[in-house]
């Protein structure tokens, strides 16, 4: 599972259960906060009930008196409230009054008058001076009944009770509205815990993945830099793995070159020595000349080779282009034949030039101007006196495509696979003597700095072919 899967998932458990968390938790917390609510609501009515009956219960007319047909009348009035978005269209208390001995005196519910009400709890603990309230459960209420009781007082002593009660399931709507806000509400937090777990998850292993991709570049041998990775310790780490490539790269790289250079610098070396061990003041004036000339052409060559290793050696190191520009494809080849020119009339052989008018490249000019003259040396090193070598340039697949054909001999099997190897090279038609081997290289190392590709290959009717393809500016 990716690492970024995983920040997601736990940060979504977290959010997740907290929000669970806090939701169930309001739920239980809700219900008894709203029949708390009621309660206190009931408490103030009792209360003022008990002043308006206590004269009435003090003369003993409460089943027929104004109290009663003032209570007929609140029942009977209907009520046109919208309250919170619930709609209320009745009253919903019962009241009933007791006497200083539990009896009761009234009820608006006409259910109990007459009754010992002196065992139940609103009324006994009322009537002992305390604060008298129970809940019992009304198969007609839909659940239980809230009663709160308030003592009627005259000159100091507690001479009866009134009792208000009302259904708990009057408050249910109200509990189920604050609910369903809560639930949208977790919803809402759910979702923006998503949202802000993606952004998050991206945000932190957007550096990882960066540096996952740098290194998996820098494993296929990709020339790339080190990617911006911020701040921290991902950034930390980006810098000490570009250390230590930079090291490994740079022991290999002296390795390589110090194997690679020590095989190809014997053969001139020899050459050298052994001129020199066979010149004598007592030799010949010719083999004298033809010796020294040995000599000349090995010491040339080994310069040659120590030149270009140099170039290459430089243009490996880079890991991005420097000066780039936009460059006139037409005017870089037509420039390049002309360098040619000499070259060509020796042997004998033509080139010819086909590229689209206008055609544009942006890199370094002097690379590729360098890589181009490379490949048109190959060419005309192959090619037979008289023949003819062939330079097209155009776009396809969004990519320029530079081809340089020759109508030599073409290259054997056996090299095809080895012609970008440092120091390998197949012997000219013409002189048997092969180059330093290091063009090609060159050739690859500007191709994969312009973010291109160099391929050399026969052609299908004879010769060899030679394409590079490097991106259009955008």
């Amino acid at each position: 599972m990716k690492i970024s899967v995983r920040i997601f998932l736990g940060y979504f458990l977290i959010v997740g259960v907290a929000a669970w968390f806090l939701i169930d938790s309001a739920r239980d917390r809700l219900k008894p906060a709203l029949r708390q609510a009621m309660e206190d609501s009931l408490v103030d009515s009792a209360n003022l009930l008990a002043e308006l009956a206590r004269d009435e219960v003090k003369q003993g007319s409460m089943a027929n008196g104004h109290f009663a047909a003032r209570v007929a009348d609140f029942q009977a009035r209907r009520i046109d409230a919208v309250v919170w978005g619930i709609r209320k269209d009745k009253p919903e208390y019962r009241i009933y009054v007791t006497d200083d001995k539990g009896r009761v005196l009234y009820d608006s519910a006409h259910l109990a008058e007459g009754q010992d009400f002196s065992r139940w709890n609103d009324v006994y603990l009322t009537l002992r001076g305390h604060y008298g309230a129970r809940s019992t459960k009304s198969d007609e209420a839909g659940g239980s009944v809230m009663h709160v009781a308030a003592p009627i007082v005259d000159a100091g002593r507690i001479i009866g009770v009134v009792t208000v009660a009302k259904p708990s399931a009057s408050v249910q709507p109200f509990f189920d509205l604050a609910l369903s806000s809560l639930s949208r509400a977790g919803a809402l937090v759910l979702l923006a815990s998503v949202l802000v777990g993606t952004l998050l998850s991206w945000w932190l292993t957007r550096s990882l993945q960066r540096l996952l991709d740098y290194a998996e570049a820098v494993g296929r041998g990709e020339r790339v830099r080190l990617p911006k990775l911020g701040g921290g310790e991902v950034a930390v780490l980006g810098r000490a793995m570009e250390a230590m490539r930079t090291e490994l790269e740079g022991k290999r790289y002296v390795e390589d070159y110090v194997h690679s250079l020590t095989h190809e610098l014997k053969s001139p070396l020899a050459a050298i020595q052994g001129a020199a061990e066979l010149i004598s003041p007592a030799m010949p004036a010719p083999d004298q000349a033809r010796f020294l000339d040995n000599i000349r052409r090995e010491a040339a060559r080994l310069t040659t080779i120590t030149d270009r290793l140099l170039a290459l050696a430089q243009l490996e190191s880079r890991k991005q282009l420097d000066a780039i520009e936009t460059i006139d494809l037409p005017a870089l080849l037509a420039e390049l034949v002309d360098a040619k020119a000499a070259q060509c009339a020796a042997r004998h052989i033509h080139i010819a030039v086909q590229c689209t008018p206008g055609l544009q490249l942006s890199g370094e000019r002097f690379l590729l101007g360098q890589a181009l003259s490379n490949l048109l040396d190959n060419a005309i090193d192959f090619s037979p006196n008289g023949g003819e070598i062939t330079v097209s340039a155009g776009i396809a697949a969004n990519r320029c495509q530079i081809s340089i054909r020759d109508h030599g001999p073409g290259i054997p099997d056996y090299a095809l696979a080895r012609l970008f190897e440092r120091f390998y090279s197949l012997p000219r038609p013409a002189s048997q003597r092969k180059s330093t081997g290091l063009g090609l290289p060159f050739v690859g190392e500007v191709a994969k700095l312009h973010g291109g590709t160099i391929t050399v290959r026969n052609a299908d009717d004879g010769g060899a072919l030679a394409q590079l393809v490097v991106p259009l500016p955008h």
